[in-house]
């Protein structure tokens, strides 16, 4: 008999420390965009390429690209997309995912 409930409290302790544990472990690891927040560089040609920041801000880089001499038989878009995520790179945004006209960068939030 005595073994018969030493069992059950055993049992019912270490689902208790598995439950903890597991609620713990969920808590620490957060949804991606609780940590990250996210900016999308959108092509609109060299004129209109521009960058959506967090909070909705939207930057216009044509500008600076246009300073960039383009080599001879160089794609627009690669060379100029490339030029904008390096820029953002410097700034602590990393690759995150892209469509055929946008890339989108993330970077832990501060």
């Amino acid at each position: 008999m005595k073994s018969k409930v030493l069992l059950t409290v055993a049992g019912l302790i270490a689902i208790v420390i598995a439950v903890s544990l597991f609620t713990s472990a969920a808590a620490d690891s957060g949804s991606p965009s609780a940590r990250y927040e996210y900016a999308t560089i959108r092509w609109g040609g060299p004129d209109n390429t521009h960058v959506i920041r967090p909070g909705g801000e939207v930057e216009f880089v044509g500008p600076q690209l246009r300073q960039i001499k383009r080599p001879d038989r160089s794609n627009d878009r690669s060379l100029y997309m490339n030029v904008v995520m390096n820029g953002m790179a410097e700034q602590g945004w990393e690759f995150a995912g892209m469509t055929s006209d946008d890339i989108v960068m993330r970077r832990l939030k501060r």
